[in-house]
């Protein structure tokens, strides 16, 4: 199989997400820092480049967050080489199995999740992030976002219009949804 590498822009401009032709993992992995990578032999290898700051995996792509000295125009071509690389020896994005999704908690928290597993994760995925069920507590549901999502100047519209109202109709009993901080 010939790997194809292709670069989209995500609304984070610290970000680019790297599609691949081929699924790299179920579910998602972020690796915000260097240390952080020590369990992925794909990450660490990125981390070596002096200009890449974060590392996020999920289905089909990886989103990389550059540090703020580096211009995508100077280091696309390089990192979606080493990508396409990478993927062709099958370098591994953890050293552990992936699990199925298990979610726990009262009957509404399981309904929760499930929803930001079902419909908002796949959204949010798109645009290069992930969205991690935290906490339910007293109507206020707490969600973390990670890879591009991490923050990006419109994720709160995100937050707040698409995931809330989403949940709100769905599960009446959330009054509110927020992010944590990283």
């Amino acid at each position: 199989m010939t790997i194809n590498v292709y670069t989209e822009q995500t609304p984070n401009p610290a970000t680019m997400k790297f599609m691949v032709n081929k699924l790299l993992i179920n579910g998602s992995e972020d690796f915000a820092t260097k240390e952080s990578a020590e369990s992925s032999p794909f990450a660490k290898e990125l981390f070596k480049f002096n200009f890449v700051n974060g590392v996020f995996f999920a289905s089909n792509f990886v989103t990389i967050t550059k540090t703020d000295d580096a211009e995508w125009s100077d280091i696309e071509a390089i990192l979606k080489e080493f990508v396409k690389g990478a993927v062709e020896a099958e370098l591994k994005i953890k050293d552990a199995a992936e699990e199925a999704p298990n979610f726990e908690g009262t009957e509404t928290e399981i309904k929760i999740q499930q929803i930001l597993h079902d419909y908002v994760r796949p959204a949010v995925e798109q645009d290069g992030g992930a969205i991690t069920y935290k906490s339910f507590d007293e109507g206020v549901v707490t969600v973390e976002l990670r890879g591009s999502c991490s923050g990006c100047p419109s994720s709160t519209i995100t937050l707040k219009s698409g995931i809330q109202n989403l949940l709100q109709r769905m599960v009446p009993e959330v009054k509110d949804v927020v992010s944590e901080a990283l």
